[in-house]
């Protein structure tokens, strides 16, 4: 197997900033500048998939610990568990509200009709406390599941991880699954 070493340095730094200065080895054929621009490309998904296996782990999806011992069962855990985390990657990927991605291929109807129940219930009482986002953005629902996740709701705070993300979400569905009963008569 042949290595080869893809170098990039920053040459006129901003003042007072240390120069960017970057290796990587590949095992890919780098033979031109494009390739070598490819490289650093790919590596930069890497601060993609790098949060999403985190959320894979404890205290995130914690599948190391799961009871599971049959291969077939845990090789199934694990191809699903991917698709939860996903979903808080998403969250995680548009608190800042920088995209105007829907909410709705996240979210069913009637879960979007539970986050806006609860929207009020978690903005707080100053304008600083408000659903700084449009309805019905992923941001905005982004937003709504960080605080029952925990999270203080202040732009001045740091924003919120996956894991607080991943306690809202939890909390969230139940009380989504709630909000679905809420026209069910029980005899």
């Amino acid at each position: 197997m042949c290595l080869t070493l893809v170098e990039v340095a920053e040459p006129d730094p901003p003042a007072g900033v240390e120069p960017l200065h970057w290796r990587r080895l590949t095992t890919h054929d780098v033979t031109s500048t494009d390739a070598a621009w490819q490289i650093v490309a790919w590596d930069k998904l890497r601060w993609v998939s790098e949060p999403l296996f985190r959320i894979l782990k404890p205290p995130g999806l914690p599948l190391e610990d799961s009871p599971i011992a049959r291969a077939e069962r845990r090789l199934k855990l694990a191809t699903i568990a991917p698709k939860a985390a996903a979903l808080t990657l998403q969250l995680v990927q548009a608190r800042d509200g920088g995209s105007a991605e829907p909410a709705s291929p996240a979210f069913t109807q009637e879960q979007m009709a539970a986050l806006e129940a609860v929207n009020p219930q978690v903005e707080g009482k100053t304008e600083k406390q408000k659903n700084p986002h449009t309805r019905p953005g992923l941001a905005w629902a982004a937003w709504i599941i960080a605080r029952l996740g925990g999270w203080d709701g202040y732009r001045s705070s740091r924003p919120p991880a996956p894991i607080t993300f991943k306690h809202g979400l939890e909390y969230f569905r139940a009380r989504a699954t709630g909000w679905e009963l809420r026209n069910v008569c029980i005899p």
